[in-house]
């Protein structure tokens, strides 16, 4: 074993001692269903939070539409060759004008975006403002571009607004980072203070804004948090991800024509990438078509989020989540894993997560809901868990 070995080794044996060693899971999906070890659980562990990646009836409408010369299970290059078929640019058109904006890009996936975004835009005389809970592709992002980057306490705009009055003068651009959907907490961020914040500034504060987990959710017709707050116009990079709510691949940038086609020439994720299969951009396409549609759906989840916050709340719980994903806060990384494994004995597949996605000593069990539960399964949940508790 030569030294490489022999640290690896070392490290894993202390993660394993923590009890934050991870490993893959070996699964069979059925549905809305995990198989794990000959026991069937009901998957919460999911970001399908419309239950449309486990609608069989929905995948049949689809495949019962699909004619063979849109069957193209790969674009075999990058966009910049011969990878980018007539169906890009169909879905990115539907995005500019469902969300009234100028232009879209579609990328390959969320961290191909965040990591490739910042980089694109940044030089050493711009400033990144960042949330500190924003997800670990936002933060490598930051670290692969030339800006000066900082974080601001968790949703505490106070502290923001002193760090913009600070350095705002010392910097030709800045660009404020958040999302609208916290991944680990289900908080929410506040956008409408956010815009305000950045209006002060014209010309000299960007906003950035990562909507991977309220695609799909929230809105009228599905499109995320800025819609729902009727801030679209306001948000100069406005992310976010077809891989969860959207049951599909990918990822999109709502932004003006002049960012699109600087991108287009400047995002090295976007520029040396194998684009998606054209099958996976039309299925997606129509997903698209269908969100506004959704709204039973959206308000079957946002219900049931509210029933399980409740209880939690009045059990003297902390619940910091204002949306689908409720986190169980528990402390230490066994105590989570322990919790989490009753939790599977009871037919529910949920997953402690542990350091490094979270900080030590807040370990969790993430409950992502989904609408395809029905409140008969809600009120299950909601009874072996006040057993927990």
């Amino acid at each position: 074993m030569n030294s490489l070995d022999t640290m690896i080794a070392t490290e894993l044996a202390q993660l394993e001692a923590k009890a934050n060693l991870r490993q893959l899971p070996q699964l069979t999906h059925r549905g809305k269903w995990v198989e794990v070890g000959g026991h069937t659980m009901l998957n919460l562990s999911s970001n399908d939070y419309l239950g449309l990646a486990a609608d069989t009836e929905l995948h049949q409408t689809y495949l019962e539409g699909l004619s063979v010369d849109r069957l193209l299970l790969s674009s075999s290059s990058s966009r910049l060759l011969t990878g980018n078929f007539a169906i890009y640019e169909e879905l990115e058109e539907e995005l500019a004008a469902r969300f009234g904006r100028e232009a879209a890009l579609v990328f390959n996936c969320g961290y191909h975006a965040n990591t490739g975004i910042l980089p694109a835009i940044c030089t050493p005389r711009t400033l990144v403002l960042a949330d500190k809970l924003i997800h670990a592709s936002l933060i490598d992002g930051m670290r692969l571009s030339s800006a000066t980057a900082m974080r601001f306490r968790h949703n505490d705009l106070k502290h923001l607004e002193r760090l913009l009055e600070r350095y705002i003068d010392s910097y030709e651009l800045v660009i404020i980072v958040t999302e609208s959907v916290f991944s680990m907490d289900g908080d929410l961020a506040n956008l409408q203070q956010l815009v305000a914040l950045k209006r002060r500034y014209p010309d000299k504060v960007m906003l950035y804004v990562d909507e991977a987990h309220a695609f799909g959710v929230f809105g009228p017709t599905g499109l995320g948090l800025a819609e729902a707050i009727g801030c679209i116009a306001d948000i100069d990079l406005l992310v976010g991800t077809f891989g969860k709510a959207g049951a599909s691949a990918g990822a999109y940038l709502i932004c003006s024509r002049a960012m699109r086609s600087w991108l287009v020439n400047k995002m090295r994720p976007f520029i040396f990438t194998t684009a998606l299969p054209p099958l996976s951009i039309d299925w997606t396409l129509f997903i698209l078509r269908l969100l506004p549609s959704m709204q039973v759906r959206r308000k079957h989840l946002a219900s049931m989020g509210s029933t399980l916050r409740n209880q939690l709340t009045e059990s003297g719980l902390p619940c910091p989540s204002e949306s689908q994903i409720v986190p169980l806060l528990i402390g230490a990384s066994a105590d989570a894993m322990r919790q989490a494994e009753a939790l599977q004995r009871h037919g529910f597949y949920l997953l402690p997560v542990r350091p490094p996605t979270v900080p030590e000593g807040t370990s969790r069990i993430r409950i992502s809901l989904t609408a395809a539960q029905t409140d008969e399964e809600m009120e299950q949940l909601k009874k072996v868990i006040s057993e927990m508790i």
